[in-house]
């Protein structure tokens, strides 16, 4: 029974092990990591440690290390793939069972292909768009009365669907080929398969684009008042949107800088906000917040902000996105609501009052805790036994979404004082209190067995001691940056795309890790070293990848700034070794290229020359 190592990878980029080690472990902030007692074997002074940013458990007592998949397995006997199951229903993950026989693998690899060719229909139907914005002078009168630059139609990739039926067949010269169909481009008549017309026309076009930059579906606004003022593209094999947020491509840079994602009702929202200064909004594509919405956010940012109008709409959506939002409110996360009033949404709040009302508005959000509360309320009365009781009923299903923790625990108590009554009284009522643990009363402890063997990267360590060995200091800058990158994947996103290419360009064996690493947060976004270490698996420079990493000690930061101040430094003698290569192929526009980036250095050296 093989379980793709794709899947791994994604499951340890998703469990935090702070999290999952705090279950069972009670731990306390030391530095940059957290420590405690070690469950393995007995001690009075505190060695295990756990790693936030390399996702890594070790105890120097006893030496036992690992990830998230390894602590279950040692802690709780479970074999491999029964501590995998469990993790993945801890973070509602399907655990995929790769047995496919080679005509299945074939049939996945062809979904593959067509995957990549619809995504290359709607990048062409998307570039069709912008073209006809030029030529369409209502549209863009429209689209600046509402406040928007042309940097930012640009920016957002706007366009505009024509009137008449039939706008793409100009476009492509299949205008019957079913790919435009399965793309969500055109829409064949019931009655007639030969009737067929555009499905977006007069209308504003925004793109919908993956993490990744991909064009994978649309959304169209009307220009006056006719309906649906919205419409979207339906779902297809490569636009779920249950799944996808608009506006989170470009906002990835924007998210780092505000420290929050602001998630609100429309594309209009995202883009007008974007012009007014907060580039981190999205939206959901005219569906509630879905868990999948808000745990593809916290891959970016530790902070979620909804913004809802006042009404009884935008309090029935915040109630949606709360219970999406439960289950993955750590207490290392941060979800709050912004309530604004009946009459503003995001983009008129700001114009009526300023932008640095609304920061002062998303400052004073409602937290997750006192919302869930307010929820909870909803219709008791709390001067009377019965609405308290009411109370404790609507609040109970809310409050076990919760995942273990401080913030659950401090909830139960303010429940309890809400009900008037003691907590352990609510936790008999909720049938909460711990089951009698195995090997209690002179029972022996069960250890459940798998079916399969782990793999040896998984397997248990030894549980001999051995003494903590020295590290070695970094053998060059470019290693350095290496150790910052694969433990902060997310300062590997917010460099420009010129500090990038010259970290890429470097030689072997720092180069090619860095081209490895910008392909996998172009597919993954900001990963964990415990997941960027299962897929480094079998590369050519895995090992120096793993040396980088051992070599570090536990308590230096990965600072964005020393990155920084690393490339400063190197960036001119990069760009010098670039512009040697480039004159020794004979490529004078190249070289004359980089030569004005090394001027651009020169003059401002705190900046990327080739911008972000």
């Amino acid at each position: 029974m093989a379980i793709p190592q794709h899947f791994i990878q994604e499951l340890l980029a998703r469990a935090d092990v702070v999290e999952v080690v705090g279950r069972h472990v009670q731990l306390k902030k030391t530095g940059a990591n957290f420590s405690g007692l070690c469950p393995f074997h007995g001690e009075k002074t505190p060695s295990f440690t756990v790693s936030p940013s390399k996702q890594f458990y070790h105890c120097f007592g006893c030496g036992r290390h690992g990830n998230a998949i390894g602590f279950l397995m040692e802690h709780t006997g479970a074999g491999f793939v029964e501590a995998v199951h469990d993790l993945a229903q801890q973070y509602g993950l399907a655990v995929p069972e790769d047995e496919r026989d080679p005509a299945d693998r074939a049939r996945a690899a062809q979904e593959r292909a067509k995957r990549l060719t619809l995504t290359e229909v709607l990048a062409r139907a998307a570039e069709a768009y912008r073209e006809q914005l030029k030529r369409a002078p209502h549209a863009i009168d429209y689209l600046k009365r509402r406040g928007l630059s042309g940097e930012i139609a640009r920016a957002y990739g706007l366009g505009w669907a024509p009137e008449g039926g039939h706008g793409l067949a100009s476009v492509f010269p299949d205008y019957t080929d079913p790919l435009l169909q399965e793309a969500g481009l055109v829409i064949v008549a019931e009655d007639n398969p030969n009737r067929r017309y555009d499905r977006f026309r007069e209308r504003i076009m925004f793109p919908i684009r993956d993490v990744k930059g991909e064009v994978i579906g649309f959304g169209g606004r009307v220009l006056g008042d006719q309906k649906p003022k919205y419409l979207n593209s339906p779902e297809t094999p490569v636009f779920h949107k249950g799944r996808e947020l608009y506006g989170l491509h470009e906002a990835r840079h924007a998210l780092r800088e505000h420290g929050h994602a602001l998630v609100v009702e429309g594309y209009m929202d995202v883009v007008a906000l974007a012009q007014l200064g907060f580039g981190n909004a999205v939206a959901t594509l005219g569906t509630a917040c879905t868990p999948e919405h808000v745990h593809k956010l916290f891959r970016f940012t530790s902070d979620i902000v909804f913004s809802f109008d006042g009404d009884a709409a935008g309090r029935g959506a915040a109630r949606k996105a709360l219970e999406a939002a439960l289950p993955l409110a750590s207490d290392t996360r941060s979800v709050r609501f912004l309530f604004l009033p009946p009459e503003h949404d995001p983009d008129s709040f700001i114009r009526a009052e300023g932008p640095q009302a609304f920061g002062a508005a998303l400052r004073q959000a409602t937290p997750l805790s006192r919302f869930l509360l307010e929820a909870a309320a909803a219709d008791c009365d709390l001067d009377s036994a019965e609405g308290r009781a009411r109370f404790a009923s609507q609040a109970q299903p809310l409050w076990k979404a919760l995942p273990p923790g401080a913030l659950a625990r401090q909830l139960l108590g303010e429940i309890a004082q809400q009900v008037q009554i003691g907590v352990h009284e609510l936790e008999a009522l909720w049938s909460l209190r711990p089951a009698r643990r195995p090997g209690a009363a002179g029972q022996a402890p069960h250890r459940p067995t798998s079916p399969a063997a782990p793999p040896a990267w998984a397997r248990p360590p030894q549980s001999q001691p051995r003494a903590a060995r020295p590290r070695a200091a970094p053998a060059s800058r470019a290693e350095r940056a290496l150790q910052i990158v694969l433990t902060a994947s997310d300062t590997w996103l917010a460099l420009g795309a010129g500090d990038q290419q010259l970290l890429c360009d470097l030689p072997a064996p720092h180069g090619p890790l860095f081209v490895w690493l910008d392909r996998q947060a172009q597919e993954h976004g900001a990963q964990p070293w415990s997941a960027l270490r299962e897929a480094l698996r079998g590369h050519e420079w895995e090992q120096v990848a793993v040396q980088a990493i051992e070599n570090l000690h536990d308590d230096i930061a990965s600072d964005p700034d020393e990155l920084a101040a690393i490339l400063r430094r190197e960036r001119p003698q990069l760009l010098k070794k670039r512009m040697d290569a480039a004159l020794a192929a004979g490529d004078l526009a190249l070289y004359q290229a980089l030569l004005a980036q090394l001027a651009a250095a020169k003059t401002a050296p705190t900046a990327d020359p080739t911008g972000p």
